[in-house]
This record gives structure tokens, sequence and C-alpha cells, in this order.
């Protein structure tokens, strides 16, 4: 499938991104895709947490504090965990180490800059750090071993599918989704980094931003927001086919089955 036939038929209000990068010593030449429908940046939800956890680790003297909270915040996506590592080192910290190890530069979000989840980032952007991320771990780093062991201890009911559509059972996968009151979409992301051995390898993000305006619909997906409980369903329903395939074609153009 091309990228034109996922989004000719796209609705105006909707925004979509997926991106690749496959690279490494010893493998073929660099390589990237990308597209884009809509906005040219979006809020990213949980999909950085593990880059969060990654750059934490050597500020947070205690190491076993730092992990009792950077495991929930990848392995389940546990916002409470995050805000954690987010607030007791800063974000500006965080994201200005993000800066340093990956050479991708992001923002606090304007207003609250406790939102971890409203920083906003291109899909592309995404790819390059999760790349560096992977390329660490290969070259010994520990964290980033760590980070990318614990990203293929997502399980499956927050992973939308990705393993199965990009046919690889052992890729790390993190997931982000998330519908703010301010806003009147829902955000549904996923990013996955596949094992190529050595200091080679492939990243795929998938990132949408659909159309959700019904009124009951709305008030519900708030009510369980607020109550804790859990939303995925919602987010599989309406956005998760559309992402599968966006990954599915973005790893198609990067020749990586």
């Amino acid at each position: 499938m091309a990228f034109n036939d996922l989004l000719d038929d796209l609705d105006h209000s909707a925004s979509a991104q997926a991106a690749g990068i496959r690279r490494g010593y010893g493998g073929p030449p660099a390589r990237t895709v990308g597209v884009r429908y809509g906005l040219a940046r979006l809020r990213c939800a949980s999909l950085l947490k593990p880059l969060y956890a990654w750059v934490t680790a050597d500020r947070i003297p205690d190491a076993d504090r730092w992990r009792r909270h950077a495991e929930p915040a990848v392995v389940i996506s546990s916002n409470a965990d995050t805000l954690n590592l987010w607030l007791a080192v800063g974000p500006g910290v965080i994201l200005d180490d993000i800066r340093q190890r990956t050479g991708v530069a992001w923002s606090p979000p304007n207003g609250d800059p406790s939102r971890f989840g409203s920083v906003e980032v291109a899909a592309e952007e995404v790819a390059t750090a999760y790349a560096a991320l992977a390329q660490s771990a290969a070259a010994g780093d520990p964290a980033a071993a760590t980070i990318l062991e614990w990203m293929r201890q997502v399980g499956a009911e927050q992973a939308f599918g990705a393993r199965d559509v990009l046919g690889s059972p052992d890729a790390g996968i993190k997931c982000g989704w998330y519908g703010a009151p301010d806003e009147t979409c829902l955000r549904t992301h996923a990013v996955a980094v596949l094992p190529r051995g050595g200091t080679r390898v492939a990243v795929v993000v998938g990132m949408t931003a659909l159309p959700y305006t019904g009124g009951r619909e709305r008030e519900v997906y708030r009510e369980r927001v607020a109550k804790g409980l859990s939303v995925e369903q919602e987010h599989e329903k309406l956005a998760g086919g559309l992402l599968r395939d966006l990954m599915a074609t973005t790893l198609a153009e990067l020749g990586g089955r």
C-alpha cells in the first residue's frame, strides 16, 4: 500500500505522520523515509517516555529510585512515575540532555511545563532520537540497553498491533494515546525499534490526530480518563488501522522486511 492510498481520504481536520530510519556501520547506506498530512507538529502524548527515562538515569543519583519510576514509565506507560522523573530532574534539563545525545531539539510545552505529554514533535524527529537511543545501547550504554529491554516488554494491550504488522515480535515498542479537553481529536502514536544486530538499527514511527467530535463519546472518554480507566480501545477503534498501515508502509519503503 502507498502513502497516498492511506492519506487521500482523511478528513481535512485530521493530521497524520510517519517516518523511518535505517542506518548503522556494516549495513547498507543510511536511508530515511517520511510523510506528513496536516499539522507539522503534534503533541507527543506518551511517545517520549523511554527517552525521558534514558536521560534521567544520569541525573538521579539513587539508581533504585530511578528504576522504580523509569521501568513502569516505559513498560506500562505510568503517568505518575513519568511525572516523578520529569519534575525531579526538570523538563528543561531533560529536553536539553536529549538534544545533546540525539541532536533533536524539543521545547517544554507552553502554559504548564509539567505536562510532559504536550511537547510538540514531528515523526522524523522521533525516529532520529530513537535511532540514537538504539545505537547508544549497541555501543554499550547500560541505561539505553535497559530502556530497550523494557520497550520489548510493553504488552500487546499497549502496542496497538505494531509488532504484528511489522513482523517483528522482538521489537521495542512505545505508544502514546490521549485526547486533551482542549482538542477535538484523539492522538494515537507509536514508535518501533527493530533489532538488526551490531550498530545497525531501524526505527519506524507513526503518528495520528483524528477528529473525535461526538459530544457523548467525548464526555464518556473524559469520564474514563478522570477515573483512571483504560481508553486504549477507543483509540484502537478510531486510529488503530491507520496507525498500523502507516508503520507497515514506512517499513516497506525502508526496504526493512
